[in-house]
């Protein structure tokens, strides 16, 4: 049941005098239920409960913390058709969408527990002590990855699970040892309730810490800022656009004690077109590269935004064909009226720069917060040379440069921003010919696509879901995966420390029976 409140802990609470709805995107119309927005009072009981939530989570062991996250798991699931029906009332999206991104969150959780449960992940190191070494005695010292401390994790509004109130972020998080509070997303602050109390009631039948999760409502900016510069706050977690990362990004360096925000932010994810492969089954990529931009309403963070290829007719065959089948295609329903608001704003902002050229548009009556779909062309030369087009159009928009040679499509890439993506799409051995674009790919994306599309994300161990600013704030960690929990640790070593009083993980018996690196050799034996 959806009460408006927030969580504190294992309390609900309301003291807040500021009031908000959440919006149906596809009725056009405010939903009925009215949220509190926390209060700096509700804020501060939040963290220093997560604080002392704390002192005693961050010792559980790896079997408690993973009976945690499967029992969150069971509580989402649990939630049932309420959930769903929810999900679509606040975001617009198809049924179909809500169940698969349930699907997607609870694989998430209990990945985590697996994970957790079978202790490796904490990167024991163990060096001997050498007491009788020359000249000088070699001490003991074991290291292993620790929770940082309460973290903040702020709602995306374009997955309303899968990357909010018990989305990767979270689960990471409570699997490192970190309480979590959640500024929760204001578009669906509904669904993020009914997440909240599953999260909550996981946490009462597994004997968690009171605090050890709590979610804030807001329908602004002032709950998230106060949560940032929170003295007792020690990392932040958010997904969302470049302007609201970068503010968190300074809110946090800013602070007397600077903190980490792990920030996923804008990408427009380039796909290079190889010649010889436009020429063999340029009409069949057009076709399944209309799917991919208008997926969603082209509201995912991995939407193909920017498509390069060398001018010749191969391209502008494709050029032809991606128009005409993008048009085809039904457009789909945005979020918000705010969402759909910035996508015309900003396709507005592209179309007026000089040399964009619109080649197609959906141009068929459409209802409210339905978007248009679009296709852009323009040359390399203009491309290079205007740093507005290289912006992020959030929504199905998509734009096609013409580069003339491989050198200016080499240099194009080198001067976009950082992107979570890149893409290639080759014929055989084709690519081969090629290897200044791959590199110049490397070095601009976290991961890099091989005659695929870049919307899809596998949520495994080797997957990447980062790259260089701005497309994250830290190119060096993931989103997705399990090792995205090393964002919520940090390293520590005990030197010369009583065996009896070090962790687990660090003991001579090794009684977790875990994989260490003990004097340079991976074992999993005692010492």
């Amino acid at each position: 049941m959806i009460t408006g409140q927030n969580h504190i802990g294992f309390e609900r609470s309301a003291k807040g005098a500021k009031l908000f709805k959440t919006f149906n995107p596809k009725l056009n119309i405010e939903n009925s239920i009215k949220f509190h927005e926390a209060s700096s009072e509700e804020i501060d009981n939040a963290v220093s409960l997560a604080w002392k939530a704390f002192q005693s989570y961050q010792n559980y062991s790896g079997e408690r913390k993973g009976d945690f996250l499967n029992a969150i798991a069971d509580e989402i699931e649990a939630l049932g058709q309420e959930l769903i029906s929810v999900y679509c009332e606040e975001s617009g999206l198809p049924e179909g969408r809500a169940m698969g991104e349930r699907g997607r969150t609870m694989f998430q959780l209990r990945t985590f527990a697996e994970l957790v449960k079978k202790g490796d992940w904490v990167n024991a190191h163990i060096d001997t002590a050498q007491p009788d070494r020359a000249p000088l005695a070699k001490p003991d010292i074991r290291k292993m990855m620790i929770p940082l401390g309460p973290v903040v994790v702020f709602g995306a509004s374009n997955f309303p699970l899968a990357y909010s109130t018990a989305g990767g972020d979270t689960a990471a998080a409570l699997a490192a040892g970190c309480p979590v509070i959640v500024k929760s997303h204001p578009m669906h602050a509904g669904t993020g309730e009914l997440v909240a109390s599953a999260i909550n009631k996981a946490a009462e039948k597994t004997g968690m810490p009171d605090g050890v999760f709590s979610n804030l409502n807001s329908s602004g900016i002032e709950v998230g800022v106060q949560l940032v510069q929170h003295p007792k706050v020690k990392a932040v977690g958010f997904t969302g656009s470049i302007k609201g990362g970068r503010a968190l990004y300074d809110l946090a360096s800013k602070r007397e004690e600077p903190i980490p925000v792990f920030a996923e932010m804008g990408s427009v994810n380039p796909v290079v077109f190889l010649p010889e492969a436009l020429k063999e089954r340029g009409d069949d990529l057009a076709k399944t590269y209309a799917g991919s931009v208008t997926l969603g309403a082209g509201q995912f963070c991995t939407n193909p935004g920017l498509l390069l290829g060398l001018k010749d007719s191969n391209l502008e065959q494709f050029v032809n064909t991606l128009s005409e089948e993008i048009v085809k295609i039904e457009p789909g329903c945005m979020l918000h009226p705010n969402i759909i608001g910035a996508y015309e704003m900003n396709k507005g902002k592209a179309l007026a720069q000089q040399g964009l050229q619109m080649v197609a548009e959906y141009d068929q009556e459409v209802g409210a917060n339905v978007a248009r779909q679009a296709v852009t062309t323009v040359e390399g030369d203009t491309f290079l040379q205007n740093p507005a087009l290289h912006q992020e159009v959030f929504g199905p928009f998509t734009m096609v440069v013409q580069c003339k040679d491989k050198e200016q499509l080499e240099a194009i890439i080198f001067k976009m921003e950082g992107q979570l993506t890149g893409t290639l799409i080759a014929k055989g051995d084709e690519a081969s010919a090629y290897p200044g674009v791959i590199e110049a790919l490397k070095n601009r994306v976290g991961r890099i696509i091989f005659n695929g599309v870049p919307t899809g994300v596998e949520v495994c161990p080797s997957m990447v879901h980062g790259g260089p600013y701005p497309a994250s704030t830290d190119s060096r960690f993931t989103a997705v995966g399990i090792n995205s929990i090393k964002r919520w640790v940090r390293p520590f070593s005990y030197q010369d420390w009583p065996d009896s009083l070090l962790p687990d993980a660090l003991q001579n018996e090794n009684p977790l029976g875990i994989i260490r690196l003990v004097n340079n050799q991976l074992t999993s034996e005692s010492i």
